[in-house]
């Protein structure tokens, strides 16, 4: 993966980030979720941080909260406070110098392109995770699973080892299209939904 094809996956992942929680109903924000010891604003914070997180340890900063224990609330309006953050991510990313080696990352530090697709990775499955939460029929495309899916299998299962931070892998049944392939690997049930928790 170049340099430019990891910062159009986060792009992307972003994009479907703000998506799904611009369209989050207000009755919704406790919902269960498939993260099953969070509700819908704790994924969202969770979510937030972590991308706090990547965009400012490129500019030598931290967020000021753990991203592990989200708070289940909402301070002011999610969906600019979202914006707010992934802006700065992104600015953060096209400010890098093109012949940048080494990025920091929450992670420790990575080749551009592979730190850009594990902030991906961690937008676009907890988007997911939000639309599922609250019944929109916004799935995980396939074309930006793929996208993330080689840093997943270079990463996830030493993260699951070590810090236990996705449940284990699950099936993968067979039919399962690109996306539901990497949900299952990340942990996820595919065909969750709030009932079924």
């Amino acid at each position: 993966m170049t340099d430019n094809q990891g910062i159009e996956v986060l792009l992307r992942s972003h994009a479907y980030l703000r998506e799904v929680v611009a369209a989050v109903p207000d009755t919704a924000w406790a919902a269960p979720t498939p993260c099953s010891e969070w509700t819908v604003r704790q994924v969202l914070n969770h979510a937030r941080i972590d991308q706090q997180a990547y965009g400012l340890l490129l500019t030598g900063g931290r967020p000021d909260s753990d991203p592990f224990q989200p708070e289940d609330a909402l301070d002011g309006d999610p969906v600019a406070g979202l914006d707010k953050v992934l802006t700065m991510v992104a600015d953060a990313y096209a400010d890098l110098p093109a012949d940048a080696e080494q990025v920091p990352t929450p992670l420790g530090p990575m080749p551009l392109a592979s730190a850009a697709a594990t902030a991906a990775m961690d937008a676009a499955v907890h988007a997911w995770d939000i639309a599922a939460a609250t019944g929109q029929n916004r799935p995980l495309g396939t074309d930006l699973a793929e996208g993330i899916r080689p840093i997943a299998d270079q990463l996830v299962d030493q993260l699951r080892d070590a810090f236990h931070v996705f449940a284990p892998a699950r099936e993968q049944k067979k039919g399962y299209d690109r996306a539901e392939a990497l949900l299952a690997f990340l942990g996820r049930d595919p065909h969750w939904t709030p009932a079924a928790s």
